[in-house]
């Protein structure tokens, strides 16, 4: 099972189609745990998704009860990208299996959503500031991740 990547509950279709631009540059899974905060089709994608949208492999989640539920049931390891985690996303070790969670752009994930994460990570960053752009995290995450299980062999 390659890496996979999970989007909790999207705020914005710019963001969610870059990650799935991602998903299909990179070959991984994009999961997308609903609601989003935007009406979620083709066309508030097409901006950002561009063609790309045609070669991402899209799960959708009406839940994340229901997705959690995947996980489990797939063997699935989910790590949480959080600026709240005390670990480096430079100083953990990723398995092959596992799904990279980053949460709303608005607000992150809610407490009990971190809680069933089995691992939370976050961005080395200035501490006078707060965030950086979820699918700039994502993207940086995806790389670090990807490099340490080989996610790029067989990628030209």
């Amino acid at each position: 099972m390659p890496l996979a990547l999970a989007l909790y509950q999207p705020d914005i279709a710019q963001n969610t189609g870059t990650l799935l631009r991602l998903g299909a540059c990179m070959g991984i899974e994009v999961h997308v745990i609903h609601p989003t905060g935007f009406p979620f089709s083709r066309q508030a994608l097409r901006r950002s998704g561009l063609d790309y949208l045609d070669h991402v492999a899209l799960v959708e989640h009406v839940s994340f009860a229901r997705f959690s539920d995947w996980c489990e049931a797939e063997g699935r390891r989910l790590v949480l990208l959080t600026t709240r985690a005390e670990t480096s996303a430079y100083a953990f070790s990723y398995a092959p299996a596992d799904v990279l969670m980053v949460g709303r752009e608005s607000a992150g994930v809610p407490d009990d959503v971190a809680a069933r994460a089995d691992a939370r990570i976050r961005i080395p960053m200035r501490s006078d500031l707060r965030s950086i752009n979820v699918a700039l995290a994502a993207a940086m995450v995806v790389g670090e991740a990807g490099r340490q299980t080989d996610l790029f062999q067989g990628l030209s």
